[in-house]
């Protein structure tokens, strides 16, 4: 394996080439990258968090990163195979056919950040990831040992992509259409119209980051890439079991726009936030839901005011978090406003 070497983000971000082998999909030989943030005259505390993007992203948010470690967190995050730093000009974009492919670098990340640290991980995943996430940890609660065996004690889900937009009749009409092209054409794009709304606000608001990883308008959707994503949702929504607590950071609206206009600041531009929280009681064990007024589709790429909630009540849920022992897990849902006394 390779070692550790310098990141593109600068002092105290380094990055870690994971190989994957040949891939599954027909694309090459594949890797992952694991990035760690260790700032200079960190005491190296034992628990960690590790952090999975969505669609369009990779890890490039330093102060997500910088936050953790103020509450005394090693922190790891994870570009997937296809993503960010892990992709290749060979590579379609974040395509795959099946989201268990992604089992393989997430039982390597975990197990060299428990290697490193020793201590338990707190998982921590965006949009897709989100969904990515539940569906690994549901596979790996159901080996021997379950997911708190190996290390995992909780879980945060920011805005997390639990089910496709759009009227019930036609996500179900749509769905059969996905599932046959995705067998015969699963690297053909699908006719969409491409929106930059999202990426504009995220740049008019002074995030930065690689406009060849995370394009304003995002990459293309491929039949193939958008099946995967509906049998993952299919399984989330018969009962998944995570076996840990979780909290769900989400905004209070959702809207769309064909162009950027300042309102976009302050809702889920993306996702629709009502399916966020119909399917949030699916996960198993504990469920935190938080609607955060104002929050951007990344809850953590929000403007000042709503990213201050955000910290406060991802800060306020973390202070708990021990206290969620075996003996309370009761697959129970709790939603509040931000603010409301735990």
């Amino acid at each position: 394996m390779t070692t550790w070497q310098p990141d593109i983000l600068g002092d105290g971000y380094q990055q870690l080439v994971l190989p994957l082998g040949t891939d599954p999909d027909g694309e090459g030989e594949i890797t992952a990258t694991l990035v760690r943030y260790q700032p200079a005259g960190n005491d190296a505390p034992r628990r960690a968090v590790l952090y999975v993007h969505g669609f369009t992203d990779y890890f490039f948010q330093q102060h997500l990163a910088e936050h953790f470690a103020s509450q005394g967190y090693r922190f790891f995050a994870l570009d997937l195979r296809k993503c960010g730093r892990s992709r290749t000009e060979n590579h379609t974009p974040h395509f795959v056919t099946d989201l268990a492919y992604y089992d393989a670098e997430l039982d390597e990340a975990l197990r060299l950040v428990r290697a490193e640290t020793g201590g338990d991980v707190l998982l921590v995943a965006h949009s897709t990831g989100g969904l990515v996430l539940p569906l690994w940890l549901d596979r790996l609660n159901r080996r021997p040992g379950g997911t708190a065996g190996r290390g995992i004690n909780g879980v945060v889900l920011n805005s997390p992509w639990f089910d496709l937009q759009g009227p019930a009749y036609l996500r179900n009409v749509g769905t059969v259409a996905i599932d046959v092209l995705g067998r015969l054409r699963p690297k053909n794009v699908i006719p969409a119209q491409k929106l930059d709304t999202y990426g504009v606000s995220l740049r008019t608001g002074g995030w930065s980051y690689d406009l060849d990883w995370k394009p304003l308008a995002g990459f293309p959707l491929t039949f193939g890439w958008l099946r995967a994503v509906r049998r993952g949702h299919a399984q989330l929504h018969r009962g998944l079991d995570i076996g840990v607590p979780s909290l769900i950071l989400r905004s209070t609206a959702s809207r769309s726009a064909p162009e950027y206009d300042p309102a976009i600041d302050t809702v889920d531009a993306v996702l629709d936030v009502r399916q966020i929280a119909r399917w949030a009681g699916c996960l198993g064990d504990r469920t935190t839901i938080v609607p955060i007024d104002g929050a951007r589709h990344d809850v953590f790429l929000s403007t000042s005011g709503p990213l201050d909630s955000a910290f406060r009540e991802l800060d306020r849920w973390l202070d708990g978090l021990d206290n969620h022992g075996s003996s309370t897990r009761n697959s129970s849902v709790q939603t509040r406003t931000a603010g409301e006394p735990a």
